[in-house]
């Protein structure tokens, strides 16, 4: 059987998030597995560190590649990166997740397709994702 190595990559940088969602790796932890499944993704595992005196990360390994946030709650940043191999799995839809979850000001994003030669970089669409209320 052979495999394409197409794949896309979307990383964001989100200002004025509030501290407190920044904050707590274990919220993060839950809403990152939510949001890879929200993309149709395979979960494999997950890493989460809470860093003293804040400061979070989250590492979601996915059959389809990985899904990360790195937090810095004093500054109100996250840094949030997704990628996934093949055509099936969207990464951009567990972004929009995320900054759904995380409600920035401010959002910085790109996306690379990678696997077919040049890298290419574009200019991802943000789309409010209907989170449910829990």
């Amino acid at each position: 059987m052979e495999y394409s190595t197409f794949g896309r990559h979307v990383a964001v940088d989100t200002w004025g998030v509030q501290f407190d969602l920044l904050n707590d790796a274990e919220f993060l932890k839950k809403e990152m597995i939510e949001a890879a499944e929200a993309c149709g993704a395979t979960v494999l595992g997950v890493q989460a560190k809470q860093f003293s005196p804040q400061g979070a990360t989250v590492l979601v390994l996915l059959s389809e590649s990985h899904l990360s946030i790195h937090t810095y709650p004093e500054r109100g940043f996250a840094a949030l990166d997704c990628y996934t191999c093949g055509e099936t799995v969207d990464p951009q839809v567990a972004i929009d997740y995320l900054i759904s979850v995380l409600k920035p000001e401010k959002v910085y994003a790109k996306k690379l397709v990678r696997g077919t030669g040049e890298l290419q970089v574009a200019e991802p669409e943000i789309k409010p994702f209907e989170v449910a209320s829990k």
